[in-house]
């Protein structure tokens, strides 16, 4: 243990499928530590985004961690006397000040909600998505941890980094560097390194990305590690097997992984429906909602069956015996890590230009960088 540190390692996690990655990362250090040496690391389930239910529950039910830490961070929003320095002026001088008042002012505000937890105490801090406030807070308080990627993939469609900064985006980064402001995904000065699965799909380039491929580590799974994995995410794994059995002999499925955008609820369901038009005719339908993804789908949909029950579509990986024709999603990578499935379509964040603004999701093209989906 390093000088001062008292704990070994800590997991920030905003998402499901953020969990499910500490998890996998977990599980390859039981494999690989010889036996009597492997210390448990905790857990912190942040409900900034995402609402856990029940998870916190079952992963202490599991032992997968040593502590399971709920965690209050805030959006900025929270704070009304922050909002002055988010605008946005045409002079370049002003809005650097304004961002580096901003930087910090945040994290100060963010202390009574994240210092519950001593993360100066740990050896190794991983945050997920440390575009979150707990960036700010971590650079404030000069405490090193090392960035996760959002998503499998997620920079392919866009890196905020880049994105929110591509203006002058040298500069930015000297003064993130400096700790003056701070940007996500390996540009800020405590940040050590950014794990992500796959270098050659990420358009934009960081020092400090550092390839970690997820599939090795589904693989490596033992058939233990595969139960508790499922006993983690899924509440009632027989019933969703029911769900997934084909009603007769021959009948085959299509899957539709749906997405928390386009933001307006009445465009998404549009491309629900026209998804399942278009693409899962002939097979009994399967609607895997996103996390995030509000729409009650079984009232859409009352042919289809509804996956009910939020955990990453990974997981299915672990069912024994489970088939699925076809796959389809917009932008959804977990779609490639779908092993159960022959035919897999992504159609790309191009299929969202019949029913929104391109504008509002063409990240990369905006920013000058390719589009993911050509």
């Amino acid at each position: 243990m390093k000088k001062g540190k008292t704990k070994n390692r800590i997991y920030v996690c905003h998402t499901f499928y953020h969990v499910y990655v500490a998890i996998l990362k977990e599980m390859k250090l039981v494999r690989q530590t010889p036996a009597g040496q492997y210390q448990k690391a905790d857990i912190a389930l942040s409900s900034i985004s995402t609402d856990f239910e029940r998870l916190g529950d079952r992963l202490m039910g599991t032992g997968i961690f040593a502590q399971v830490i709920a965690l209050d961070e805030k959006r900025e929003d929270f704070f009304p006397e922050l909002a002055k320095y988010r605008k946005n002026y045409s002079s370049v001088l002003k809005h650097m000040v304004n961002r580096m008042i901003f930087t910090k002012k945040l994290a100060r505000c963010e202390i009574p909600y994240l210092s519950v937890i001593d993360f100066a105490a740990y050896e190794d801090v991983y945050v997920f998505c440390d575009s979150d406030p707990i960036g700010y807070y971590l650079n404030y308080k000069h405490i090193r941890y090392h960035a996760v990627e959002d998503g499998l993939d997620c920079l392919k469609n866009l890196d905020d980094a880049y994105v929110a900064n591509h203006g002058h985006f040298r500069l930015k980064t000297w003064f993130s560097r400096h700790n003056l402001i701070f940007i996500m995904n390996g540009w800020g000065k405590y940040c050590i390194d950014m794990e992500i699965n796959d270098r050659s799909v990420v358009p934009t380039d960081c020092p400090r990305f550092v390839e970690e491929p997820r599939k090795p580590l589904e693989r490596a799974l033992t058939p233990d590690q595969k139960k508790l994995m499922i006993q983690a995410f899924i509440e009632d794994a027989d019933k969703l097997m029911r769900q997934l059995r084909p009603a007769r002999a021959g009948e085959e499925f299509a899957c539709f992984l749906t997405e928390p955008h386009p933001v307006d609820v009445e465009a998404r369901k549009r491309v629900c429906l026209d998804v399942i038009a278009r693409y899962c005719a002939g097979y009994r339908v399967l609607i895997k909602p996103h996390p995030r993804d509000a729409v009650d789908y079984e009232a859409l949909c009352p042919d289809a069956v509804v996956l009910r029950g939020r955990f990453p579509v990974e997981v299915l990986n672990f069912f024994e015996g489970l088939h699925i024709r076809k796959a389809v999603s917009i932008v959804t990578t977990a779609l490639n890590n779908m092993d159960f499935v022959d035919e897999k379509l992504n159609l790309g964040a191009s299929f969202w230009d019949a029913y929104e603004d391109p504008e509002k999701h063409a990240y990369n093209k905006k920013a000058g960088l390719a589009l993911a989906d050509k």
